[in-house]
């Protein structure tokens, strides 16, 4: 018997640069940051050290490709070199389950439920969303100083650490894709049309994405860069903002889930109430990245009914509430028709409950050229652990991502797990696709025929090589 009585938790997480530090007796100057903080300075130094004899112990083996892991009995260490100098190192306490034997207890410590993949992806994550708002650290140094750089380190991590839900991470993690809502072809031109008019008749605003639930429509930027945005909205922005208004779900998944809405339209990020505002409010300015060098941008993002707007307006715009209110009086009466066009048709594809189920297939499909996800496997992307199938077949699921490469640029993989869940993957021409069906005494064949069948009803028009 056993009881699980601690989730995947952070031990710790630290930022140096050896560099910072050429004399001994000063180590401490080499930490940038350190978390938590009730470390006292004398673990702080030790726990750097260690790690810094760790990668360069590790690099008299093999100099071009820097040590990514560290696994030990009661821990599991990540370590990310994101620029020159800077080593960035995730600790992560392993979960435990107490079980007793012969009238003892012992606590058992769950390593297989850490996969480095996953915690890989999460530490650039890190890393990513940092450089998204504050830029790059060498960027830093610079336009300012060493003081400026730890301090704007400090106020991001402390308050971005709080957020990570590090219980329920899993292969979405890994993927960090984008969730695409396909749309009739009237319906997506009236966006684009939409999208064509502001930015026409808003010479300030260089770029637009347009988001329905959660649902990315259409974005003028980079898929790369989109993705990072993409993750910060739905998982910081809008619940903390429209938590009520989405009523707990990605998109509606039942026709009597309503199309809820606010009757005009407001400003997430800017003035919330341009009727009584004094000022044009907090605008997160970010930092996007290209062969041209760094491109900055405020992020303006206006929400109508089911529908967020992100505009990207140029880093040399002089903001003034003047702009907002000629925005607002612009968009507002252009935007409520689309937005009814596309709960519309949103409406008419919605499963109802009834018609699933519990037993029926569920699957996760990844594009890497465009990065497109889309997952039955999830009721919601907001890593809660709300999921349609077991833990052990996520991290299966992972597990076969992370040995993908052995397959080549196209092949299957299957396992059968011993509570009658048979796990199967594909990947082929940059997609992949994972599928958990549980289904007692079936064969190899039956199995391959119901994952054929589902290749052919889900994912029609998409081609994969034959195998």
């Amino acid at each position: 018997m056993g009881a699980l009585n601690q989730d995947v938790d952070i031990q710790n997480f630290f930022i140096f640069n050896s560099q910072l530090c050429p004399k001994e007796g000063e180590e401490l100057k080499k930490i940038v940051y350190y978390y938590p903080p009730s470390d006292n300075t004398e673990v702080q130094v030790e726990n750097v050290g260690l790690v810094e004899g760790i990668i360069q112990f590790t690099q008299t083996f093999n100099p071009d490709s820097p040590v990514k892991s560290l696994h030990t009995g009661k821990q599991r260490q990540l370590f990310l070199q994101p620029e020159r100098d800077f080593w960035i190192v995730l600790t992560i306490a392993l979960p435990v389950v107490t079980k007793v034997k012969e009238n003892t207890s012992f606590i058992e410590y769950l390593e297989e439920d850490v996969q480095d993949n996953v915690y890989e992806s999460v530490l650039r994550q890190l890393y990513d969303m940092y450089r998204l708002f504050w830029g790059t650290f060498q960027h830093t140094l610079e336009q300012s100083d060493l003081g400026t750089l730890m301090t704007k380190i400090e106020k991001f991590y402390n308050a971005y650490l709080k957020t990570l839900r590090m219980a329920h991470m899993d292969i979405l993690t890994v993927f960090k894709g984008i969730q695409y809502l396909p749309l009739d072809r009237h319906t997506f031109l009236k966006i684009q049309c939409f999208v064509n008019d502001v930015e026409s008749n808003m010479e300030y605003i260089a770029h637009t994405a347009f988001l329905y639930n959660e649902h990315v429509v259409w974005s003028g930027i980079e898929p790369n860069d989109m993705q990072t945005i993409y993750q910060y909205l739905i998982d910081q922005l809008l619940p903390a903002n429209v938590e009520a208004e989405l009523q707990g779900g990605s998109m509606p998944r039942n026709l009597q889930s309503p199309f809820t809405a606010l009757r005009r339209g407001r400003f997430i990020t800017g003035p919330s109430n341009l009727k009584q505002a004094k000022t044009v409010g907090k605008v997160p300015k970010i930092y996007l990245f290209n062969e041209d060098g760094v491109l900055e941008y405020y992020l303006v993002v206006y929400r109508a009914l089911s529908a967020t707007v992100c505009f990207f307006v140029k880093g040399k715009t002089e903001l003034t509430l003047d702009q907002f209110k000629a925005l607002d009086e612009h968009i507002n009466p252009r935007l409520s028709p689309i937005v009814n066009s596309i709960a519309d048709y949103c409406s008419k594809q919605v499963v109802s409950p009834s018609n699933i189920q519990e037993s029926s297939p569920k699957f996760i499909y990844f594009n890497k050229l465009n990065l497109a996800c889309k997952s039955t496997v999830h009721l919601d992307n907001k890593h809660t652990g709300n999921v349609a199938c077991s833990a052990d077949s996520l991290r299966i699921m992972a597990d076969m991502k992370n040995t993908s490469h052995f397959l080549g640029p196209s092949g299957e993989n299957i396992v059968k797990t011993t509570n009658d869940y048979w796990v199967f993957s594909k990947t082929s021409n940059l997609r992949e696709f994972y599928i958990v069906l549980q289904q007692k005494s079936a064969s190899l064949i039956s199995i391959s025929e119901e994952v054929k069948r589902l290749c052919e009803s889900e994912l029609e028009g998409i081609f994969f090589h034959p195998m």
